[in-house]
């Protein structure tokens, strides 16, 4: 790639107000869209020197023959025309969300002469009222059909709804009491409409003041000893508390509130949103991306919020709860205060019940990401095309069908342990998975050295007795490091003789793949097979050392303890779980250590005198 792009403009030409810039290839596609407060400034950073910007940076702009801007008074609209042109444009190098799952909403289409009520998992139809999204799908019809034994709105198709108008006979529905009947005018369309808008409303979150009102109502006619319509009462108000059992309680009743958990790594991030109404949780959706560009965790939530209320139906509450504030916030609470017509507050939570559920939030994108790069390791097509990929990229004879990664955990150089795990085909065998133990090493290097001379002998042996599987020749062996770790594995292969083995290290700052004796890394495409395929084994490895690590780390502390006379494996156990920890047990009195169950006073005095004589 040249140093200089041909279409750089020059830095005076630029100017310094607020913006929104366009990146173009050749044919006039729109590669990315991007604002500043400050034009120049910020499309300075793209024309420095080129090896000094991020790998992906530089695809894009390889690609680029033009850059085009617009001036605009404030970052606000600057905010307003970048959302606007993403949608128009869909530019390839900006995050582009797609929903983890298809979640299903219950809608009601006020936009209709005689709204209906039913479950979608569409959005976008003019006039509509969304609820949800909702998670069980089977839950969501249960409460639908609950709903309309208190709102007998119509909840049949256009077809079924002109038949029955057409020959005057009204459905199933009707006659047992689940549609108040306006295709054969048992009420007026105004007093149709008037049904569905308190459905509507009590879905909105004004569930509590529709079940006083409708408990106040039963009392009346009980005292006025109507009880058929007190019976009556009383089955749709039990049917209406039914529905709200099915809604967590979370918050005060006031609280209304989006909260948004956001987790990422290199390659991609996956967003969680809990919708909040009348203190209850509505609602859950989840999105994952692939990021092209390198993205901050406020820049993600960024993108989040325009995917999550980028259209006129959008529901935006009072609040909304993020993990990170992004550096144009102000503009985007102005934004949600437009569109939601009154003063939305954009924060993140510090303590309490929301800073819980954000927690929760976070813990079910986490769960999402995590599942979202399963499934394309997991795919056969994905799989043979990473295989393939890394074969053509590594210059690899074959396609690696075995592949081994190393990885060393330590604890501030302490407990120093490795592992090795193995994909066949591109899927974990954790049956032929290893774990080492390193006595004496200096540094990370030496531990990938040892470990790769305690794993190569079994092939320059040809030693099949402790397990043939251990014995298999790999395709290729990776190791998590850059440049000195390469170094390392590669001296333990020369040393050892075997020759034909393909080597390479996976670097995690900007997952580079480092071939022995390569003065420059290869970098595989953004967000490919090959590259997820690399990384899922390389965080495989990391997880299965470390997990190593921590059970040596704990048998060495409970061995510790088992040294002290009348201290048992059950009662070392029950004194970790109470103090956490050896250091925080030799802190506490003998009258702390007693109050142990199974501990006493005489051996909790036997425990102190014991650490006292260390």
């Amino acid at each position: 790639m040249a140093q200089e792009l041909s279409f750089r403009p020059k830095t005076g030409d630029i100017p310094t107000d607020p913006g929104v810039y366009r990146f173009l290839d050749p044919n006039g596609r729109v590669l990315y869209v991007g604002k500043a407060k400050n034009l120049r400034a910020r499309l300075s950073n793209y024309f420095g020197p080129l090896l000094s910007l991020h790998e992906r940076t530089q695809r894009m702009l390889a690609e680029a023959s033009d850059v085009k801007w617009v001036i605009v008074k404030t970052e606000f609209e600057a905010l307003q025309l970048e959302f606007t042109w993403i949608k128009e444009f869909d530019p390839p190098f900006n995050v582009r969300f797609k929903d983890d799952k298809s979640y299903p909403y219950l809608m009601i289409s006020m936009g209709d002469a005689v709204p209906r009520v039913f479950i979608t998992r569409t959005r976008g139809i003019k006039g509509a009222k969304y609820f949800g999204p909702f998670v069980n799908a089977g839950a969501l019809r249960d409460t639908l059909d609950a709903m309309l034994k208190v709102y007998p709105m119509r909840s049949c198709s256009s077809g079924i709804y002109a038949r029955a108008k057409r020959e005057n006979r009204a459905c199933l529905l009707a006659d047992i009491g689940k549609c108040s009947a306006p295709c054969v005018e048992r009420v007026t369309n105004e007093e149709h409409r008037a049904i569905a808008k308190q459905f509507a409303d009590f879905m909105g979150g004004g569930d509590v003041e529709h079940i006083k009102k409708l408990r106040d109502r039963m009392l009346k006619a009980s005292n006025l000893q109507n009880f058929e319509l007190a019976a009556k009462l009383r089955d749709q108000l039990s049917a209406l508390e039914t529905v709200l059992e099915k809604s967590t309680v979370v918050f005060t009743e006031e609280t209304d509130a989006d909260l948004f958990g956001i987790a990422d790594d290199e390659l991609a991030a996956a967003v969680s949103m809990f919708r909040v109404r009348g203190g209850r949780i509505r609602g859950v959706r989840g999105w994952v991306v692939d990021k092209e560009l390198e993205r901050s965790q406020a820049e993600v939530v960024e993108y989040a919020l325009q995917e999550a209320y980028n259209d006129l139906t959008a529901d935006v509450p009072r609040e909304v709860l993020v993990p990170a504030l992004p550096e144009d916030a102000g503009s985007l609470a102005d934004w949600l205060s437009n569109l939601r017509g009154s003063k939305v507050d954009l924060r993140v939570p510090q303590r309490g019940d929301k800073a819980a559920l954000a927690d929760t939030a976070l813990a079910n994108a986490k769960h999402s990401l995590m599942l979202y790069k399963n499934k394309r390791v997991a795919d056969f097509t994905s799989r043979a095309d990473a295989l393939a990929a890394l074969q053509r990229h590594l210059k690899l004879e074959n396609a690696p069908l075995r592949i081994e990664c190393i990885d060393v955990s330590h604890l501030s150089g302490t407990g120093v342990v490795a592992s090795m795990v193995v994909f066949e085909d591109g899927l974990p065998k954790r049956d032929q998975y290893r774990r080492f133990n390193l006595d004496r090493t200096t540094d990370d290097t030496d531990s990938i050295y040892q470990v790769m001379m305690r794993r190569l002998k079994y092939l320059a042996d040809g030693d099949d007795s402790t397990s043939t599987k251990f014995s298999y020749r790999p395709g290729l062996i990776v190791v998590d490091g850059g440049q000195p770790q390469v170094a390392a594995a590669t001296r333990a292969l020369t040393e050892s003789g075997i020759t034909g083995l393909a080597i390479c290290g996976l670097a995690k700052k900007l997952e580079e793949i480092w071939l022995p004796n390569s003065t420059f890394p290869i970098i595989l495409p953004r967000a490919s097979d090959e590259l997820f395929l690399l990384q899922s084994l390389r965080d495989e490895a990391h997880r299965f050392a470390i997990t190593f690590q921590r059970q040596k780390r704990s048998s060495n502390i409970s061995t510790s303890l088992l040294e002290i006379e009348g201290l048992g494996e059950k009662r070392a156990k029950a004194l970790l779980r109470r103090f956490g920890s050896v250091k925080r047990l030799k802190m506490a009195t003998a009258a702390e250590i007693g109050d142990v169950p199974g501990i006493g006073a005489a051996l909790a005095n036997t425990i102190v005198a014991s650490f006292n004589s260390d």
